[in-house]
């Protein structure tokens, strides 16, 4: 028990570091891309779309408390790797010729958003199911 608790302990510690690294990369990421944007209002809606996953898998991290250990550590795992493919995708790594810049600065969040959400719920569920019935 004592190393599982380790474990995940070292597992969230890992996870939020990534998600701050995530967080300040994607960042630079916007403002480069977005260098020649003279709109003010325009670089603060696309910062704030940037960075509202990595508030919200914050947030959820704070609120995992109740969830089970296996919970946990699957929603730390999302973290991590969503912070990795969001780095990856705003770097350019995988842009086509044809594709706008824009394009990934809004898409990456919304399906972060779309897995994020669902993991929430599903660990609202497995959390309920242990919380009725622990002895499962």
């Amino acid at each position: 028990m004592v190393e599982k608790t380790f474990n995940t302990t070292f597992l969230r510690t890992v996870a939020l570091i990534l998600l701050v690294v995530g967080a300040v990369g994607s960042l630079y990421f916007m403002f480069n891309a977005s260098r020649n944007q003279k709109s003010i209002l325009l670089i603060a809606l696309f910062t704030g779309w940037i960075l509202s996953p990595f508030v919200g898998l914050f947030l959820a991290d704070i609120f995992s408390k109740r969830w089970t250990v296996n919970v946990r550590v699957s929603f730390y795992w999302l973290m991590i790797i969503l912070t990795i493919v969001s780095l990856v995708g705003y770097s350019g790594a995988f842009n086509t010729p044809k594709t706008k810049n824009a394009f990934v600065f809004l898409v990456i969040p919304f399906f972060s958003w779309l897995l994020i959400t669902i993991s929430i719920l599903i660990a609202r569920k497995f959390s309920r199911k242990m919380h009725d019935n622990p002895l499962k």
